[in-house]
């Protein structure tokens, strides 16, 4: 299974993408801090990062790139309350893997995990 970070600066959306995504058997790891997060990628490794768009001191674009410099095949799942087109064609562009909408259904994003995961490793 995989090693999963999630990022959200609400803190009850992080605990429940953990609660989803631990029933599948994956180690989650949740923050609220993007320092913090982009700290436990540098020494954990993450093989998937489920990044809020909008969070406190950085955009969750900024955290993207930085979790691509510390490891370019980390796979990006971005998060938002706000859809539009234009969030979709620039999350592809940033390098995210995928988006999803809140609030997040269940199902999506355990299929967005998993093709995330086999991504990384295909």
């Amino acid at each position: 299974m995989g090693r999963i970070m999630v990022l959200d600066d609400v803190p009850d959306a992080g605990i429940m993408i953990k609660r989803i995504l631990e029933r599948r058997g994956h180690q989650v790891a949740v923050f609220t801090d993007e320092e913090e997060a982009l700290q436990h990628a540098r020494s954990q490794g993450v093989d998937v990062a489920i990044l809020d768009i909008r969070l406190k001191k950085m955009s969750g674009v900024d955290v993207l790139e930085e979790l691509k410099k510390i490891s370019p095949q980390i796979q990006v799942i971005m998060l938002t309350g706000y859809p539009t087109l234009e969030t979709a064609r620039q999350s592809k562009e940033w390098g995210a893997y995928d988006y999803c909408i809140k609030p997040i259904d269940k199902d999506e994003l355990e299929e967005k995990v998993a093709g995330a995961l086999a991504a990384k490793t295909g």
